[in-house]
């Protein structure tokens, strides 16, 4: 991933109301060195693409695209799916399932959830543009965050600084479910208050015409996420809200719990994806509350909007990231037990 990846040297925390930096948090050689990796900005499409030439690498792994798993069964021998690609159905057989279906996962419906998933009120908004056509400042490897009332804007560079990746997430009551729907710039720029928002992140805002949007739904958390042979992984376990950018590296990590459980576990499947739901359940947790909280602070607007950035100034950027140290500096545990 090196090659596309951006090293950010901060994270600049923006006054919306004000334009003015609030803080400034370090990164790069003083993330690298206090968690012992590099702090990236990466396309999601680059790390999938990346994940894809690992998987090719491995002789007794196969990625199947465009199939979907209709329904499954467990028996003795294991586990058999009905697995729909284009228009026909056909039976696969394995050991166990680890099913990443996403935010409206069918196999948390079959594992006894089935209660549908919780409109957050809120909509992302979701463009690029090329780094050229941004103002110089922003072309620098920087993550910019603004703060304003009910809304926020985070950009940063992305493809080696070529591309400026932008998210702005509003208050809205626009949810209808799915992954992501067009949008236009006309759309996003008449919720957002003129007068509440600085020139140059409006221009900023201005500048691509099409925009994909799609709405923020959370999940109340539960408690156990496997079932004999069947166990979930990131959204479809524990869907987040995005204010600690964190929901593909949840799933990341629970991967890596869950491959290293069934590898302790080969011949007790259902052993091993109880323990991989008990070792990740209390980090999930609190993964999932800090994001909700984190959102509400954010778009805080007014006289606790001026406490907040106050108090956010007071504290200071190293101290504001040695605050995350327990998020940062995880590593999959050496020993697992099941209490």
């Amino acid at each position: 991933m090196r090659p596309l990846a951006v090293a950010p040297a901060a994270l600049r925390v923006l006054s919306a109301a004000s334009g003015r930096e609030i803080v400034r948090l370090p990164l790069g050689e003083a993330a690298e060195q206090r968690y012992g990796a590099p702090y990236w900005l990466i396309h999601r499409g680059d790390l999938q693409a990346a994940l894809m030439a690992a998987c090719s690498r491995q002789m007794d792994l196969t990625v199947k695209l465009g199939t979907r798993v209709e329904d499954y069964v467990t028996h003795s021998n294991g586990i058999t799916l009905a697995v729909r690609a284009k228009s026909s159905i056909t039976d696969e057989r394995g050991l166990a399932l680890l099913a990443a279906d996403g935010l409206w996962s069918v196999v948390r419906k079959r594992i006894g959830d089935a209660e549908p998933p919780r409109f957050a009120g809120r909509v992302a908004w979701r463009a690029s543009v090329p780094a050229p056509e941004v103002a110089p400042e922003f072309r620098e490897p920087l993550v910019h965050l603004w703060l304003g009332r009910h809304a926020h804007l985070v950009h940063y560079p992305v493809k080696a600084g070529s591309i400026i990746n932008m998210v702005v997430v509003t208050a809205d009551a626009w949810n209808a479910p799915g992954w992501s729907e067009p949008a236009n710039r006309a759309d996003l720029l008449a919720r957002l208050e003129q007068q509440a928002w600085p020139l140059p992140a409006r221009s900023l805002i201005g500048l691509p015409e099409r925009w994909l949007k799609w709405a923020l739904y959370e999940r109340r958390p539960i408690r156990q996420w496997s079932k004999g042979r069947v166990a979930l992984l990131g959204d479809a376990a524990h869907a987040m809200l995005p204010f600690l950018a964190q929901g593909a590296a949840m799933a990341i990590e629970d991967a890596a719990v869950a491959a290293r459980c069934l590898a302790r576990h080969p011949d007790d499947p259902d052993a091993a994806l109880r323990i991989y739901c008990a070792v990740r359940r209390g980090r999930i947790q609190k993964v999932q509350r800090l994001a909700a909280r984190t959102g509400a602070r954010y778009h805080l607007g007014g006289a606790r909007a001026w406490l907040r950035d106050l108090v956010l100034r007071t504290i200071g950027g190293t101290r504001l990231l040695h605050h995350h140290d327990w998020l940062y500096d995880w590593r999959p545990p050496a020993a697992f037990s099941l209490k």
